[in-house]
Parts: structure tokens; C-alpha cells; sequence
């Protein structure tokens, strides 16, 4: 009878904690069309693979609110998602708003490092207020609550870390967010330091969630999200997909897929792609889609830094990340979005063994005196000094302009592997109309300004990088594709087997 006793006071204790903030909360969501924390967990891992840890923990400071703090607001443990074993956090928004206490944070840690220790991605489902109050108020409550985990923000990218902000994300919604290898955010969600009604209170400034953090501004403005979605199913499509390109920690290569059937059948008709003007803008992106594995292209942050292309892909079944200018936008010249962009997704690529294939068409950096302001030698310099850091192997292709500084940064010299070029590509230190204006003093609608331009440009072909082996092939278009998925052959990591030196592994996050 002891023992039924126990057993039933575990079971009751076992149903408060499983009914979170309790029906009526969960039904509220649910008339909203949201999610709880729960139906989340069932959503994005396989089924019957979850097993939770700290299901019974509850406020530790107010042990009078352990009634109303079922797993004290955020449900962690460990699953499977498309058969690989993950950590989960997700936080429970009907308890207390998903706030931060010192029991929960302790749930947190306890998944980051098993994360970082077994060699596990830390998926992290947000949608929180901040920290708890009254708890974390007054010297006792700092005490407790903040700066006790050294470990709890540090980024040394052993193991992939994802986080979605799936509602209000304050506090570490969004801390955990702007940390993240692959964030991604739900359209209707805010993320942001403060709520409005804070920012109300101490400034006196009424602002909208939307403006104060919405999808817009992260994806267009902060670029601190790598992909938006139109609905939470979405969501978890997106961080499947993600994790399908990355190994599971830091010191094993990517996993391989099948390729596609399909997959570069597009390959003879892709110089129809490229403009026969030199000036012509057209979308990279179409030629990404041509060469890699059919339906692979999985773009990052696509709506921020768009003279520049980012993308997970698979080339013969193998993962790779693709940098490409993208002439679409600004002719394909890079400003410091485009920088900042490109330089996340290297640290990206070099800290999970991802190879890299650079496609080339830029003629430089975007100049003036707004790009000053905005810092250009810095951000040209940050990726400058990124390029010298990655341990990955690294493909080139000229495809068309690569002028100046770009020209490095873009994988020109021995900033890759291997090069090589398509006869439309042209290089120079600059553009060749600006060069016969300064060098001949000739500028267009001048009458020798064509024949000066001409006596310019033909040193610009890409013979001259061939002759002197600075392009290491030069190749028709339509042999793109297979060259590539030969010259990743030869160029992998077989002395570590298919691992990087993880020299960016402590790069900062969202700088």
C-alpha cells in the first residue's frame, strides 16, 4: 500500500507537470492557432523519441509558486529528428511567460553542455518574456540568477546550436538566437532586448512589436535571422533541413544524401544563363540551381547583404556551401552587409567541414562615403582575414568580372585551392572603363574612348591568369558541374578525414 501511495503521488505530480500552464492556457493558444510547447516537441522530432529531463522541476526561489511553474517554463531533454539524436530545449510560454529562473536555467545548461560533451546539435524552440521578476530582483536575485554559468554564451561551435523565435523572444529567446549557427524566425514574432511596454516605462517611446523586432527588421536590417516562415510547420521544415547539411559535432564530416535524379540536366544550356553584355545584371542564384544537386539550394538569409549569395547545397551528393556574387543587386558590388554576410557563413562552413565553392562576378567593393560610415575597411578586412583562416577545401570559378580587393577576397591567388575560370570571365585591378579614364584620360562619348578601352581590356581575359597559373584550368560552362565534383574529390581532407583545423571556431556571432 506504501508503495501505491508513492506511485500515486508520482503520477499526480507527473500530470501537473505534462499539462503545463494548464487547459486553459493551452486551449487559448490553440483558438490562435499556436502551439504549445509540447505539440512542438511532437512536430519537429520523431515520434516517441523524446525523453525529457528535469520534468519535475519547478521555481526554486518561491517554492510557494511551485504549483504554477509545471517544468518551471521551459521542457528540455533529448530526441531524434530524421534519425539523429539531438538536445531540445522548448520553451513553455503559459508558465510564466517562459521566463527566465535560476531552476530552468539550470535545465539549459545542463543540455548545453551534454550538447557540447557528446557530440549532440542544441535545438532551442523560443518564445520567452525575460527574465523572471520578482526573482532576479535585488542583489540576492542576481546572486542567484545571472553570471553563474561561464559556459552559457560562449560559442566554440563543437556541435551545431539552432533556435527559432516563435513569439514574443526577449531576453534569452533572443540571446540564444543571435548565438545561433541557423536562426529562423516565425512571421508574427518579435525579438528584441526589451518588450514595448518596457521601452515605454524608461523612455517614455511608444513603439509596436513589429517595429521594435519583427521578421522585416532581422531579415532585411539586422541580419541576425537566416530564414523566415509563414507558419510554424515551416519552421521545423526549415531546421530539419538545416541540420540535414551538418555533421553532428564538430570533428566528423557532413553527412551524404543521394543524388537526385535529374540532378545537372541543365548543365548544357547554362551559358544561356549569363548575359552576352558584360553589363547585363542576370541572377546567380539561377546558376547555383543549374550546377548543384537538384532542389539543394538552401539560402541563407536571402533578404540581407543581396549582392551576395550564401547557400547549403549538395554537389554529387556531398554537402558543400556555396559564396556567390550576385550581379542582381548592385551590379554584384559588395558593401558591408554583403561582407558580414559572407564572413557568418565561412565561420559556418570551415567550423562543421563544410567545403567551399566560390562563384565570381563583382567588380569590387561598394565605395563612397556612405560606405564609409558604414566601416568598409573593416568589413572588407574581416573577410580578408576570414578567407586566410578557412581549413576547408576551396573552389573558385570565374565567371565573369573579378576587379580589385574583391578579387581576393573572392578566393583569387591562394585564397582557394583550385581556380577556374570560363572564357567570359575578365580580371583587373579595376573596371576597364574607369582604368582608360584614368590612365588615358579618355572617358565615354570621348571619340578614341572605345579604341582606348579596347587597348585595356585585352590585357583583362583571362588568358593572362592561365598563362601565368594563376587560374589553375579554364573550363567550358557546361563542364561546371563535373569538374567540381572531381576537384572536391581531390582536394578532400583525407590526413584528418574530412576535418578542418576549426580556426574561426570562436569567430563572434552577430557582430
Amino acid at each position: 500500500m506504501a508503495f501505491e501511495a508513492l506511485l500515486e503521488e508520482y503520477e499526480r505530480r507527473r500530470a501537473k507537470a505534462l499539462a503545463m500552464g494548464g487547459e486553459d492556457k493551452v486551449e487559448r493558444r490553440r483558438a490562435r492557432g499556436q502551439l504549445d510547447a509540447r505539440s512542438r516537441i511532437a512536430a519537429l522530432t520523431d515520434p516517441g523519441s523524446f525523453i525529457e529531463s528535469g520534468l519535475f522541476g519547478t521555481s526554486g526561489v518561491y517554492p510557494q509558486d511551485a504549483d504554477e511553474t509545471a517544468c518551471d517554463g521551459k521542457i528540455a531533454g533529448f530526441a531524434k529528428i530524421d534519425g539523429r539524436d539531438v538536445c531540445l530545449v522548448v520553451n513553455d510560454f503559459t508558465v510564466k511567460g517562459a521566463s527566465t529562473s535560476a531552476t530552468n536555467s539550470k535545465k539549459v545548461g545542463h543540455m548545453k553542455r551534454t550538447a557540447t560533451e557528446r557530440g549532440m546539435p542544441l535545438v532551442v524552440l523560443g518564445e520567452s518574456t525575460g527574465a523572471r521578476l520578482p526573482d532576479a530582483m535585488g542583489s540576492r536575485g542576481m546572486g542567484l540568477l545571472l553570471g553563474n554559468d561561464i559556459t552559457q554564451f560562449r560559442r566554440m561551435r563543437e556541435t551545431p546550436l539552432v533556435a527559432a523565435a516563435l513569439g514574443p523572444s526577449f531576453g534569452s529567446s533572443a540571446w540564444l538566437a543571435c548565438c545561433s549557427d541557423f536562426a529562423v524566425m516565425l512571421k508574427g514574432s518579435t525579438m528584441a532586448v526589451s518588450s514595448p511596454r518596457l521601452i515605454e516605462m524608461a523612455l517614455g517611446e511608444k513603439v509596436d512589436f513589429d517595429k521594435l523586432g519583427g521578421w522585416r527588421l532581422h531579415a532585411e536590417i539586422t541580419g541576425l535571422i537566416d530564414r523566415v516562415a509563414d507558419s510554424e510547420e515551416e519552421v521545423f521544415d526549415n531546421i530539419r533541413r538545416f541540420l540535414s547539411y551538418l555533421p553532428s559535432h564538430h570533428n566528423e564530416a557532413p553527412p551524404d544524401a543521394a543524388v537526385p535524379a535529374g540532378s545537372g540536366e541543365g548543365m548544357n544550356d547554362i551559358l544561356s544563363l549569363l548575359p552576352e553584355s558584360r553589363t547585363q545584371v542576370y541572377d546567380m542564384r539561377r546558376l547555383v540551381r543549374t550546377i548543384v544537386d537538384r532542389d539543394s539550394m538552401f539560402e541563407l538569409k536571402p533578404r540581407f547583404g543581396n549582392s551576395a549569395v550564401v547557400a547549403l547545397a549538395r554537389l554529387g551528393g556531398k554537402s558543400i556551401g556555396v559564396v556567390a556574387n550576385n550581379p542582381l543587386h548592385r551590379g554584384g558590388a559588395l558593401d558591408g552587409n554583403a561582407c558580414r554576410k559572407i564572413v557568418d557563413f565561412l565561420v559556418l562552413c570551415d567550423s562543421f567541414n563544410i567545403p567551399l565553392l566560390l562563384l565570381v562576378d563583382t567588380p569590387g567593393f561598394v565605395i563612397g562615403t556612405e560606405a564609409e560610415r558604414d566601416g568598409a575597411p573593416g568589413k572588407i578586412m574581416n573577410f580578408m582575414n576570414a578567407m586566410t583562416l578557412v581549413s576547408v577545401p576551396r573552389l573558385s570559378v570565374l565567371v565573369r568580372k573579378s576587379y580589385g580587393r574583391a578579387y581576393v577576397c573572392m578566393g583569387g591567388g591562394r585564397h582557394s585551392d583550385d581556380i577556374a575560370a570560363w572564357p567570359t570571365a575578365e580580371v583587373s585591378f579595376m573596371s576597364p572603363e574607369f582604368a582608360t579614364t584614368i590612365v588615358h584620360g579618355s572617358k565615354p562619348g570621348d571619340a578614341d574612348f572605345a579604341d582606348k578601352l579596347a587597348l585595356i581590356r585585352q590585357d583583362s581575359d583571362v588568358w593572362g591568369m592561365a598563362s601565368v597559373f594563376a587560374a589553375q584550368a579554364v573550363i567550358r560552362p557546361e563542364e561546371t558541374r563535373d569538374y567540381l565534383i572531381r576537384m572536391f574529390e581531390v582536394y578532400q581532407l583525407r590526413m584528418s578525414r574530412g576535418v578542418g583545423q576549426h580556426l574561426m571556431r570562436s569567430w563572434p556571432t552577430s557582430y
